[in-house]
């Protein structure tokens, strides 16, 4: 149960680290030390899936596996898997403040695949099998999907030149679990090894009070082991490719919409199986996460359905979901799960209802609570409820310092100025973390871009675009100070969190 407190948002591969990216080494025990030390309660992360288009964790080949790329490559030394030589010479990328995805995935697996091949075969034997068996029902397929994959160079599943494995005939999954069986178990040795180490920092964590709100993305990708394993659970053509696909329609942000291009769930198949797939997918959440943010939790109770092939999302229609269906079958399954809904955007007063009705809490969104100095917004901290989240910002907005200097209007600018009665010697980043930790919400949340006061160059993602920074964002080590962390012990126990 969430009872008043704060954290810091900050993904995995955020953090410091010498090797490209971050991972579930050295610098997240750290960074656990950071939020102890500051008072905080939770630490918020991104998917820790596999990315995917556009170095996306949104848009990933897995819902359940983990990013290999988080394994810390000084733990499989310690574990006498690697030798420093094998690792600490190659280039990862060279950018202390942005992860090079394209560098990364030319070298990472490489070395993997040496840990792999010199001594990890055998060491985890027992403990493998033992961890296929306890996740059996995702970890066979997705091993299986890689190695496929991996075999056509890694073109997406439409591409795949076998029609037969493509459409999943037995002959063909019998032909490649023989034929691709090291890279299986190659496979299943990296979710092993990421599995391992997660668990690890996240007992960690929570030894140190520290609770961990994980993401889970609404949709699968097009492109993933969950639509080629269960292609009847979403809404599919007789070729496997998508009938309709998600999205979100034309609004004050953008004229055509958002085309994301996610399979559409079949929701009667899932309910007649009793939402299985769903309340597993929920469990495994429940073990990898003390709270789980469900993205876009405004399409379970009803989505924008856009036919397959329409350039943007504008000829879309809204479809009813399962709503309380799924939220109770869930609710009876997972009774012990904490769940925060991302309820941000233009919301019906059916959704407004279906959310109160779960009695889950929202978000409410700082970064834009300030647009309209002559309108109380509901998201003003004043305004806030009790039961939701308030956040300063988040991976897909800009940062509130970028709003503050470069996006808010001068009147704006001059109202939370005066509503956060900054003194001359505070940045706007603490004015504004000091608004929400003082709110009403049960629960106060930043990203540590707002943390630091940083600017654009920070943005973790610009929402419907491809290319740029998205998602390569890192902090460096020695900003993660005891300065910082004073002023944010001092905040959290002036407003009680």
């Amino acid at each position: 149960m969430i009872t008043r407190s704060s954290g810091i948002v900050l993904h995995i591969s955020s953090l410091p680290n010498p090797y490209g990216i971050g991972t579930f080494g050295g610098s997240a025990y750290a960074f656990v030390d950071f939020l102890k030390q500051s008072n905080q309660k939770y630490w918020q992360i991104l998917p820790l899936v596999p990315t995917g288009f556009g170095d996306s964790p949104y848009q990933s080949c897995s819902a359940n596996a983990l990013n290999p790329y988080f394994i810390d490559l000084d733990a499989l030394r310690r574990d006498g898997l690697l030798e420093f030589d094998k690792y600490a010479y190659v280039d990862f990328g060279q950018d202390l403040d942005y992860v090079d995805y394209g560098t990364l995935y030319e070298a990472r697996y490489k070395v993997l695949r040496m840990a792999f091949d010199e001594n990890g075969r055998g060491k985890y034997k027992e403990d493998i099998d033992k961890f296929r068996g306890d996740n059996s029902d995702w970890l066979p397929d997705f091993a299986l999907f890689m190695a496929v994959k991996s075999h056509f160079g890694m073109v997406a599943l439409s591409e795949w030149p076998d029609a037969d494995i493509r459409k999943r005939k037995a002959a063909a999954l019998k032909k490649y679990r023989e034929t691709l069986a090291d890279e299986i178990e190659f496979q299943e040795f990296l979710q092993y090894l990421c599995m391992k180490q997660w668990f690890d920092l996240k007992k960690y964590a929570n030894e140190n009070g520290v609770r961990i709100i994980g993401d889970m993305p609404i949709y699968c990708a097009e492109d993933s082991a969950e639509v080629w394993a269960n292609p009847e659970l979403f809404k599919l053509g007789p070729d496997g490719s998508p009938k309709v696909v998600a999205g979100v329609p034309p609004d004050l942000f953008s004229a055509t919409g958002q085309l994301w291009g996610n399979p559409i769930y079949d929701w009667k198949r899932h309910e007649k199986t009793g939402f299985e797939w769903w309340i597993n997918r929920m469990k495994h959440a429940g073990k990898l996460y003390d709270v789980v943010r469900i993205d876009h939790f405004r399409g379970i109770e009803s989505y924008w359905e856009v036919p397959a092939g329409e350039p943007t999302a504008e000829k879309g229609k809204w479809v009813k979901g399962p709503a309380m269906k799924l939220m109770n079958a869930i609710f009876t399954a997972v009774p012990d799960i904490d769940i925060i809904a991302e309820d941000l955007g233009i919301l019906s007063d059916e959704v407004v209802e279906f959310l109160k009705e779960t009695g889950l809490p929202g978000m409410k969104l700082l970064v834009d609570a300030f647009d309209n100095p002559g309108y109380e917004s509901g998201f003003l901290p004043h305004n806030i409820i009790q039961n939701c989240v308030a956040y300063t910002s988040t991976h897909d907005s800009p940062t509130f310092s970028d709003y503050f200097h470069n996006k808010a209007s001068a009147d704006a600018r001059g109202y939370m100025m005066n509503y956060m009665r900054l003194r001359e010697d505070e940045g706007i980043n603490w004015g504004v973390i000091k608004s929400a930790w003082g709110s009403p919400a049960v629960l106060a949340m930043t990203p540590m871009q707002d943390v630091l006061n940083l600017g654009a160059d920070a943005r973790m993602n610009l929402p419907a675009t491809l290319g740029g920074r998205n998602w390569q964002w890192r902090v460096r080590g020695e900003a993660l100070n005891e300065h910082v962390s004073e002023i944010l012990r001092y905040i959290t126990k002036t407003y009680w969190r």
